[in-house]
């Protein structure tokens, strides 16, 4: 969990698109599960993660959760106007 300068949780607006370049690579994996929980408790079913190029490890990280999640239909890369392979397309249940 990130928190800000008083201490308290961070609120992320949750949308169709969740861009990662602002998480700690230390926190990916419990963002991206909570992330996915309330995208499902909100209805969301098409979503966008945006991991970024580097060397993959954020992707692997992503993909790892996804993989794991029960409620997740399909997942790939995005289409290269959307990020390409910096991205995931998500489709949940």
């Amino acid at each position: 969990m990130s928190l800000d300068d008083t201490g308290e949780p961070v609120r992320i607006p949750i949308t169709d698109v969740f861009d990662l370049h602002s998480v700690p690579p230390r926190d990916v994996e419990g963002i991206v599960e909570a992330y996915l929980e309330e995208a499902h408790r909100l209805g969301l079913k098409a979503l966008r993660i945006i991991h970024g190029r580097g060397i993959g490890v954020q992707r692997e990280i992503v993909r790892a959760v996804l993989a794991r999640t029960p409620f997740v239909a399909r997942y790939g890369d995005a289409p290269a106007e959307a990020g390409g392979w910096g991205a995931t397309i998500v489709t949940l249940r």
